[in-house]
């Protein structure tokens, strides 16, 4: 028996008419579900099936969509939220049957959300020829359906075997940020000179005061304390950065590492992750995430000298509009 090729172009010529429409509570994991998936990319990857927010997973079935053709499953999206949100916060689940890539953009084209995608893909997946053809696959039907590339990112993860980086007394001194604005003026500074894609972008739309705000709520929307949020100082009172410890959906991480333009060079990245992951273990975290630009190279260095690998590849874009 031959596999089908992974990607969406190849295979039989698609035939019929399409249909296209969001899922139901009384149907939504077994018509999502039927698409088959060798499980190459995408949310596979994390070993969180699909399920909804009344099965205890995360996906709610008015925000997930599928293409049918002659009843089957061609091309699949779900988007997720947390459990409070009002709307989607990003497009994480989608794919495509073999052949079926104008299905795939098409689904895209109608879904009413505009919020970026983000494909999960695993180390090295360029030089995997089948994971690489489902990649490219989605990524080209995404394409047509008007979303832009915009960064891949390297996803991180600690674990408590991996022993917790080493700190250095006396090179920095934290305490807990009084309060949003002085937050938000730490984070204003950090955009000089940022390296972030997500930054930048917004630095181009709407200048720092809009890329400091975008990074701030993307912190509120956390659910762990504020009391987890630190500035740092350096022994004789400037300012070096800020930490964020957090709560997201998937569990406890290193949300925001940042250190201000005039004291770079230093190494103080290193010890901003490391304050952070002791906050964390000490909270019990059993698992902390991380993430980077894969061009961010000091801070990818930061990362594998605290302990924590490379697990995952992202590659993001931007939606239509």
């Amino acid at each position: 028996m031959s596999t089908p090729p992974a990607d969406g172009r190849s295979g039989q010529p698609a035939s019929g008419p399409l249909t296209i429409r969001a899922l139901t509570d009384a149907d939504a994991r077994a018509v999502f579900t039927s698409l088959a998936d060798p499980g190459l990319v995408g949310r596979p990857l994390l070993g969180r099936p699909y399920a909804t927010l009344r099965e205890g997973g995360e996906y709610r079935p008015e925000w997930t969509f599928v293409a049918e053709r002659a009843g089957a499953v061609v091309a699949r999206a779900a988007f997720f939220g947390a459990p409070d949100d009002a709307a989607p916060v990003v497009l994480d689940w989608f794919d495509l049957a073999p052949g079926e890539h104008a299905a795939g953009a098409e689904l895209l084209r109608a879904a009413p959300f505009r919020v970026e995608f983000e494909l999960v893909l695993p180390p090295g997946w360029q030089d995997q020829p089948r994971v690489r053809a489902a990649a490219e696959a989605r990524i080209a039907a995404a394409a047509d359906a008007g979303y832009v590339p915009l960064v891949e990112r390297y996803r991180y993860e600690w674990a408590p075997e991996r022993g917790l980086p080493r700190r250095h007394p006396g090179r920095l001194a934290f305490r807990s940020a009084r309060d949003d604005e002085e937050v938000l003026d730490v984070l204003r500074r950090v955009m000089t000179g940022t390296l972030d894609a997500h930054a930048l972008r917004a630095i181009e739309e709407g200048g720092v005061e809009q890329a400091a705000r975008e990074d701030l709520a993307h912190l509120q929307w956390m659910t762990s304390p504020r009391a987890w949020w630190q500035v740092a100082h350096t022994p004789d009172g400037e300012l070096a950065g800020l930490h964020v410890p957090g709560r997201i959906p998937s569990g406890h991480a290193a949300a925001f590492i940042g250190v201000v333009p005039e004291q770079r060079g230093h190494g103080y990245a290193y010890d901003l992750l490391a304050e952070c992951t002791h906050l964390l273990a000490a909270e019990g975290a059993e698992r902390i995430a991380a993430s980077t630009d894969t061009g961010n190279a000091p801070m990818a260095a930061a990362f594998a000298r605290a302990g924590y690998p490379v697990v995952q590849h992202r590659y993001c874009m931007t939606p239509p509009g």
